[in-house]
Order: structure tokens, then C-alpha cells, then sequence
């Protein structure tokens, strides 16, 4: 049985077109936002919605495939694992948690508005 000790899987849209950069090593990888959606029924029988923001992290060969196929509104469906990491900006420390992705699968088209 696959590992089932920090994985994660979402379905979701890309919040922007995805950004590929290459690190100082050599290594390529894309970032982007994904945007995933519950639907509910409020008390008062009015619908809601509560949409959850992701940073995504694409590293290898999934790369070019996001470089090539990905960009904003599309629908992706994705594994990775959690990743919590810090950085410092002008001598402030920031906090950050992503999903790096193993896999991902590409879904129907882009939302139409």
C-alpha cells in the first residue's frame, strides 16, 4: 500500500498561469496557485461556497508538462505532500506551506466565465 503519511490529494483551479524558474543548481520547477471549492447549504437554505488557496510546487519531469499545457482557470487534480519552510525578506521571517506534487492529471478545459 502506497504511503499514506503526509500525502495529499486536490482537485482545483489554477489561480494564475503557472511561473517556471530554474534553481542555481540547474533544477527546473513551476509554482502556482491552486484554488479548490466546497459547495454547502446555509441554515438559512441560501448556497455558499468556501474556496481554500494552495501553493503549488512542481519539480522534475512534470515540469514541461506544465510549462506546455497549464494556465489559469484550467482544472488539475493532483497528489503531493506538505511542505512547511521559511525565508527571510529584508530581514523578516516569513512562513510558507506547499504541496509539492508526485503526480497530477489534467481535467476538462477551462472554466468558462
Amino acid at each position: 500500500m502506497k504511503s499514506l503519511r503526509n500525502s495529499v490529494q486536490l482537485i482545483g483551479r489554477l489561480g494564475q498561469d503557472p511561473e517556471v524558474k530554474t534553481t542555481t543548481t540547474g533544477k527546473k520547477l513551476a509554482t502556482f496557485s491552486l484554488a479548490t471549492s466546497d459547495k454547502f447549504k446555509r441554515s438559512d437554505g441560501e448556497k455558499g461556497e468556501d474556496t481554500q488557496w494552495h501553493q503549488i510546487v512542481v519539480w522534475g519531469k512534470l515540469v514541461s508538462i506544465v510549462e506546455s499545457y497549464l494556465k489559469k482557470g484550467q482544472e488539475v487534480a493532483l497528489e503531493g505532500k506538505l511542505v512547511h519552510r521559511s525565508y527571510e525578506i529584508e530581514g523578516e521571517r516569513r512562513y510558507i506551506t506547499e504541496v509539492n506534487v508526485n503526480e497530477m492529471l489534467m481535467l476538462g478545459g477551462k472554466k468558462e466565465s
